[in-house]
């Protein structure tokens, strides 16, 4: 096993990864800002090294800070975690180039997976089912209108660099597209240094749901299920559950396979999730039943998920440690032919924002309490007296909650929000208390639209 593993990253993710390493009885370092030198990620860790200024560029994107921060502290390894650099190819050879053990995918698996129009065409060459599009940029507007004629509208315009939800766009018509197009491409310029654009047929009703995958030691890919990620705003997710209620195990079957190939196709090793889009079979299915037997590939995301954790519930996993273990050279801590899910897992992302925008809401934290009790887990960033800074994302922490079935853990997830005490920056616990009580996600037939008909 990894002796020592420095984590470049911060909040939830950080103090997850540093718990598992120190139960595994390896060193954890911690790279930290200016800003979260009070955090408990810093304060839990072995040994702490400050990399820079609150502005992530200056620290936890710093390159040269973090491997100079390793070099320092003699750390073996490095864990990414999610965002920042952890899809980051550059990085990813440069670690390994330092001598270092990079806790995640192989570089060329990062750039294959990095650009979208690339890792659509490597999917459909494997026989990932892919929505129609575009197979290369659309190099302007003219080349953008051909495109969408012959896709049919409405189409999705989508920064080729793009993830997490950030730049994207709808157009119903050309009209539309001529502006979304320069919108999108703007946009990708601005935040991902690349402004192509590609296009996609735009599907208004769907579910978005991923599978967990995770590449071994050995060469061989296998998949820990799906995750249902349907409940978003703006394109980001706020609840993830697993399994889906949408999903069959005729499906499921199939999904799963996918998901493989897809791994397979670009020699995967280390976690990773398949996202995908299920196309109801009825056009109406808010009214019909929530039945599907279509599916496209999204993306891939070569990383470590925010929403592992339910995973984790319902596989009985820890997927951190299986990170470190691939990563190692070592065999899974499970059987990779008799791997059995149990029991339903549903996670809440507690953001510092307002319940109804949904806009960042930071301050200073004066009362945190964390619901406990069976079956409740809580991934937090911050405690009492921090402060959440506006210079990150807005996720405090996750609450968790597992059960036997979906019903049971949509009550404990209930009692867990009520029991929240959480005051000081705004947050959404008011938001998923109202969403727990709405028949749409209670009857488990909804999709992408629910949280804009609540809103």
């Amino acid at each position: 096993m990894i002796e020592s593993l420095l984590v470049a990253n911060r909040g939830e993710i950080a103090r997850r990864i540093i718990r598992t390493a120190k139960r595994l009885g390896v060193r954890a370092i911690a790279v930290h800002s200016e800003a979260d030198a009070e955090l408990p990620f810093v304060v839990e860790a072995d040994e702490t090294v400050c990399v820079g200024p609150a502005n992530p560029a200056q620290s936890y994107r710093n390159t040269e800070a973090i491997l100079a921060a390793a070099k320092s502290t003699g750390a073996q390894a490095i864990h990414p975690g999610y965002g920042f650099l952890s899809e980051n190819a550059d990085f990813a050879r440069t670690v390994e180039a330092s001598g270092l053990v990079w806790v995640g995918p192989g570089a060329d698996a990062i750039s294959a997976m990095g650009d979208k129009i690339n890792a659509r065409n490597l999917m459909a060459a494997a026989g990932v089912p892919v929505a129609p599009g575009t197979t290369e940029p659309a190099a302007d507007l003219a080349a953008a209108v051909a495109a969408a004629a012959e896709i049919g509208y409405p189409v999705m315009v989508k920064a080729a660099a793009g993830g997490g939800g950030m730049g994207m766009g709808v157009a119903a018509d050309e009209a539309a597209l001529r502006v979304e197009y320069d919108k999108v491409r703007a946009f990708a310029e601005r935040m991902f240094g690349d402004g192509s654009v590609l296009l996609e047929r735009y599907f208004p009703r769907v579910r978005h749901v991923e599978v967990q995958i995770l590449g071994l030691a050995d060469g061989r890919v296998v998949a820990l299920g799906e995750r249902e990620c349907s409940v978003q705003r703006r394109n980001q997710k706020l609840v993830e559950e697993s399994p889906s209620p949408a999903v069959s195990p005729e499906l499921r079957s199939r999904l799963l396979a996918a998901a493989v190939r897809a791994g397979e196709a670009v020699n995967y090793r280390n976690a990773g999730t398949v996202e995908c889009l299920l196309v109801p079979r009825q056009r109406d299915f808010m009214e019909d039943g929530p039945a599907s037997d279509e599916f496209f590939f999204l993306e891939m995301n070569t990383r470590l998920q925010v929403e592992h954790p339910v995973t984790e519930l319902v596989y009985g996993v820890d997927l951190v440690e299986e990170q470190l273990r691939v990563a190692a050279g070592l065999a899974p801590t499970f059987d990779p032919d008799a791997l059995t899910p149990s029991g339903h897992a549903i996670e809440l992302r507690i953001n510092a924002e307002d319940p109804k925008r949904f806009l960042p809401g930071p301050g200073v934290i004066k009362t945190w309490v964390e619901p406990t009790g069976d079956g409740v887990r809580v991934d937090s960033g911050y405690v009492e007296g921090n402060t959440v800074t506006p210079f990150y994302d807005s996720l405090m922490a996750k609450l968790i909650v597992s059960a036997d079935t979906r019903a049971e853990a949509i009550e404990r997830a209930k009692s867990a929000v009520a029991s929240f005490e959480l005051a000081g920056p705004k947050n959404n616990l008011p938001f998923f208390a109202e969403l727990l009580e709405n028949q749409e996600f209670i009857s488990g037939n909804y999709d992408t639209t629910i949280v804009s008909r609540m809103r």
